[in-house]
Order: C-alpha cells, then structure tokens, then sequence
C-alpha cells in the first residue's frame, strides 16, 4: 500500500489550485458579487443556494449543508477516496504526489510494469475484434446480443480468437514478460507438460477496470454454448476479484450525480443495461457478493440494489448477498432485492420489455433489506405459536448483531419485537446476555481475522457535513459596550439571533475562530501562553488555542489549508461549519482583541470561582459555623448571597443555621 501522502504538500496543493476553476470545470459557476453560485450538485434544485468563496477557497451549500474545499468537492463530486483525489487535481497542476515512507512498513512493489502489459493485452484483444478473421463471427454475436459498436468501444470489448499462443506472440517478447504475463494469469504455465499457452482463446473479452481506471484483468465468454460459459483471471498481485466490481469505473465516469447501484450477476448484463440507457449497473466477478464488496459500494453511493433470478440459485444469492451487506448498513444507507421472474436476466429483461419498464419495475417490485430478511426467517415458523416467535427471535438475533449500532438497528429491533410480541428492552437485554454467555462459554476464543479493507485510513475520510446553524453569529456594526452582560440568552430549537446582545455573540470561542479563519494575521497579536483562553464544558476553547498555536508559527495560512489539516476528525468538521457560515471577511480587529479578552475574563473567573470554593471546602471541614473565623464568615456568607441570586430565591438575611 502506498505511504501517507506529506501534508506539506497537502497545503501547497490547496495553495495553488484555484476552487472556482476546480469546481466551474464540473459545475457551471455564475458569479454573485464576490462569490460563485449555481444549483448544487449534491441535491436537487431549481434556485442556486450554492455558494463558493474565491477568498476563502471554500464552498457551502445553504440547501443540503455540503461544504469543504477543493479536495472534498472533488471526492464528493467524483466519488474518489482522498489520495484519488490529490492524485486529480496534482495531475492538472502537472505534480507528482510525494508519499511518506513508513519505517515499520516495507515499502510495497512496483506494478507498473504489470498495468503496462495490461494494457497492451486490451488494445490486442480489441485488434482482434476488427482485423482477425474470425472476427466476423465475434461481431455477429454481439450483434444479435443488441450491443452497438460504441458500447463495445465504451467497455473495451475484444476478442480472443483460436489458438493457443495468439497473446503469447505478442507480448512475451521476453522471458520476463513472459512471467509478468503468467503472474497477471494471462498466460498459463502446465507443469506436467512445461508449456505456456494463452488462458483466453475463441471469447468475446470484457477488461476489467479498478477504481482508478486502470486494467487490472480479463473476463471472457464463450461465442456458443460450451463450458464454461464464463471465464476470469485468476487472483493476482493488481487483482483481488472480492473487492473490485465490473463496471464500477464505467458508472461513475457516466453519471455525475450518482445515487444508486445496480448489482446484477454477469458482464452481459452491465453491459446490455448500459446498451439501454441503465447506466449505474455493476458486477461481481465469479463470487458472491463480499462485505468488501459493500463497504466499496457505499462509500459511492447511498443506495444498493441487487437483482437476481427468482429460482433457487437466486434466492440463494440473495440472501448470501444480504449477509455481507449487514455490517455496511449505517443510519442513511439502503439495500433492496429485485427478483426477475424465473428464466429471465437483467439482459433478457430489458430487451424484452426496455429501460422504462425495468425501471419501473425496480421501484415497484424490490423489496427492502427489513423485509427479505424476516420473510426469509419466517418461512417455515408458525407465528401463531410462542414457540414460533421465539424461535424467530432465536434465529434473527445473530444478523442483527452485524449491524452496526444505530437507527436501523433500533427499527429492526423494533419490527422484531412487533413480530414476537416481546419487549425491545428484554430483547436487547436478551441479546446481550447471550452474547456473554457465548463469550464466557469460549475456553479457547479464535483470533479476529485481520480485515484490511476495513482497517482506518488516514486519507480515505468521506466526509458529508449535516446542514449547519449557529445562533451566536449576525453580522452586525460593532459598538463595543460600557457595561457587558457575560449571561447569553437562553436558545431555543431554531434560535434567532435577533435578540443576542454583542456581548453574548463577543464572548464565544466560535466567533474568535471564525475571525481567524478569515484573518489568520490576528494570531500575531496574541500573546502566549494560551492557557488564560481555556474554557472548562467549551470545546471550542481547545480548538482556538490549537488554531492559534498553529497561526502563530505560519500566518499566512489560509482557511482551507487549516481546515485540510483537521480533514475528517470532529474539529475539522467544526471548522468546516464556522467557516462556511455566511457572515462575511470584514476584519474587526478590535472586536476579535475583546473576544479574548473576555474570554480570558471568564476563565479567570472560573478559576477564582474554584479556588475560593476549596478554600471554603477546606475551611469547613470538621468545623462547626461557631467555630469560624469573622472572615471566613464573610466568604462563607458571600458565596451564599451569591448562590441566591443565581436561583432567584427572594432576598432574605442570609444567615448561619443554628447549631
């Protein structure tokens, strides 16, 4: 795997790269006074409400709450992963990605010499479907099978033609292209025999794409009805055919706003789907469908729906597919099943009844994950009996301890205890306590397989911010005050900010950030340490200091760039919200200096506040009042004078209780 990507270079790229050209080159930009604005891409509309900031580097959108900078649009926009991403936009700035070295890592080998005959074997094979003389007869079948010339163009479609050694002649040129074409499982090596022929011969040839674009291997089928009918490359160093998906690329490149993906069971039918206009259609290449599988589907989209044959075979796909989706699905993802009737196939289908029918046919007839799941479970129970429900119980609690914690689990925990009569808290009591007992039950527990798709990434955060409101922020004329209130006002649901005085709004830590996020040269007037800033049950102190420690060191850093640092972590995200708020760049200086100072005033109040408190503490410990000295009387009296004024109690002498 490759090393972190430095974040010097990070911040050098959002440096340089302009976020309105980034952004006009997918989205068309109108400008608006300072700003840019059009209909966002990430939800539908018909009145622009999003906005990007040339000053800032930043883009907002008041409908849905996306925002970020150049590097999230481009993930969100492009459905990349985060060094896809840096790879794109170094790429239009003619740079070449550095990568750390990590020192407990070896650093892993170079395939490119392995992508490079990968793709020569594609423009081979693709020769082939035009010039060989067998040609015709590949032709003729894609022909009837109702592909045009410019989907077969679009996927890359070739031919293998007869012969045992076409692909060898061609490229293994050298012994060590020889052996690079065995180690991609283009060639074969028999043993017994020593000979290496060519794994694909007489087969229409459909190349396989990773995630980046680049060919990684080969899915062949058979011009008539021999065995197999289907044929993959094997496992190899640039291919693990339980994690990469037919058609994926292909989707993403074709739809800008993807939300959906179809998963159906062959190469055909991506392709006869994408032939009639279904263009978000994929594949798994010979397996069943894997949690890996999964977990890639839904960092690109939302939803998921699998569409199988209703025979037996289907069903059984189905449900096994229905297994590995489980601990994918978070609060927000969607899985559904679509069953053909029996002897039909996506391919069947829609050339027999076209795109708007099978369409529709999704809509109405795919059935949600909740329900295969417990009409699956239920088929052969007898609900009418306790001993059918509990037994349904006993069977559902094993799935529905993969899904991760959430709503949708509270909902199916919920349907169930709808299904058995039981309650959701002696269900979820019940689960957790078997799940002990099995655990305790365990002398010699097995060690967790080690699942690296599923292990933390630094730079594959996705991160889709929630609309965002924040009541202490109105751009407002400053009038700094004789006599400030320290008190904020109480915020109900949907606050507004109408009623905030300038001191509620000057003594937020939220206010000073934003400040510095447009005005990073404030930095320099603040004096260190920054310990007098902390704030106790105030996360936004902990950030400020952090942010003016930063600032202090480089104080030309620009918002994006701080935020890039942050990308993914729950400060990066708070970050994101301040800075997307759209109160304007004006720099009031004086008004940032009495935040802090404020800020600073309020802390050393808490301080004192403490101190005096166990000092009291300390003072009154095995004493009785007749016992205290005439001015800790004064302080013990004062503190409950003060007490009394914060809980609105009506005045009244405030004395010691009689002993």
């Amino acid at each position: 795997m490759a090393g972190r990507i430095p974040q010097y270079f990070i911040d050098d790229l959002l440096t340089r790269i302009d976020i309105v050209d980034v952004i006009d080159h997918r989205v068309k930009l109108k400008k608006t006074g300072r700003n840019y604005s059009a209909c966002c891409p990430f939800h539908k509309e018909k009145t622009p409400s999003f906005t990007v900031s040339p000053d800032k580097q930043f883009y907002y959108c008041f409908g849905c709450g996306a925002s970020g900078n150049a590097v999230g649009f481009v993930m969100d926009h492009d459905h990349l992963d985060f060094p896809e991403a840096v790879d794109t936009l170094a790429g239009q700035l003619g740079l070449e990605v550095p990568r750390e070295e990590n020192p407990h890592r070896q650093r892993g080998p170079d395939h490119s010499e392995l992508y490079n005959l990968l793709d020569r074997a594609v423009d081979f094979y693709s020769r082939q479907l035009k010039q060989h003389e067998q040609s015709p007869r590949a032709s003729h079948y894609l022909k009837n099978r109702g592909l045009d010339p410019q989907t077969c163009q679009h996927f890359a479609i070739g031919f293998a033609p007869p012969g045992w050694d076409n692909l060898k002649k061609e490229l293994a040129t050298s012994p060590e292209k020889e052996q690079q074409l065995i180690t991609t499982g283009m060639l074969v090596k028999n043993e017994d025999r020593n000979t290496i022929y060519d794994r694909f011969r007489e087969r229409i040839i459909f190349p396989i794409r990773d995630s980046r674009g680049r060919y990684i291997a080969f899915g062949g089928r058979v011009l008539g009805d021999e065995k197999p009918k289907y044929l993959n490359s094997p496992e190899s160093p640039v291919f693990h055919k339980g994690k990469e998906l037919y058609g994926l690329f292909e989707a993403r490149q074709a739809n800008r706003k993807l939300s959906r993906i179809l998963v159906v069971e062959g190469y055909m039918d991506v392709v006869a789907l994408a032939q009639q206009g279904i263009t978000n259609a994929v594949a798994t290449l010979g397996t069943a469908t894997t949690p890996d599988h999964m977990q890639r589907l839904f960092k690109v989209v939302p939803e998921v729906i699998f569409c199988f044959d209703g025979d037996d075979a289907g069903r059984r796909a189905a449900w096994r597919a229905l297994e590995s989706t489980l601990s994918n699905m978070q609060d927000g993802r969607q899985a559904r099943f679509l069953f053909l009737p029996q002897g039909e196939d996506p391919d069947s289908m829609v050339r027999k009844e076209g795109s708007e029918s099978f369409i529709e046919r999704i809509k109405s007839q795919a059935i949600s994950l909740d329900n295969l799941l417990f009409r699956e479970l239920e088929s052969e129970l007898d609900l009418t009996t306790m001993d059918g429900r509990a037994r349904l119980a006993k069977l559902a609690q094993p799935y529905l301890d993969k899904l991760p914690e959430g709503l949708f689990r509270q909902l199916l925990v919920k349907k169930l205890s709808d299904r058995t009569g039981l309650d959701t808290h002696y269900l979820e009591a019940h689960f957790q306590e078997s799940a002990r007992t099995k655990e305790l039950s365990t002398s010699r527990p097995e060690p967790e397989a080690r699942n690296i798709s599923q292990e933390a990434q630094v730079h594959h955060v996705h991160y889709q911010p929630a609309p965002f409101y924040d009541a202490d922020y109105e751009e407002r004329q400053y009038a700094p005050e004789e006599h400030p209130s320290y008190n904020t006002p109480e915020i109900s649901r949907r606050p507004s900010t109408r009623h905030l005085t300038n001191s509620a709004r000057l003594v937020t830590c939220g206010y000073a950030i934003r400040q510095l996020l447009c005005n990073p040269e404030f930095a320099r007037e603040v004096s260190e340490p920054f310990d007098h800033l902390k704030l106790e049950n105030d996360s936004d102190s902990k950030l400020l200091i952090d942010l003016l420690a930063i600032l202090k060191k480089e104080p030309s850093l620009k918002a994006s760039t701080l935020i890039a640092q942050w990308y993914g972590t729950e400060k990066g995200k708070r970050l994101q919200a301040l800075a997307a708020l759209d109160h304007g760049t004006a720099a009031h200086r004086d008004e940032f200096l009495e935040t802090l100072a404020k800020i600073r005033k309020k802390h050393n109040e808490a301080q004192s506040h403490n101190e005096h408190n166990s000092f009291l503490v300390a003072s009154l410990q095995n004493k009785r009042p007749s016992q205290l000295d005439e001015e800790t009387r004064k302080k013990y009296l004062k503190l409950l004078e003060s007490k009394r004024q914060s809980l609105n109690y009506k005045k009244s002498d405030a004395q010691f209780p009689e002993e």
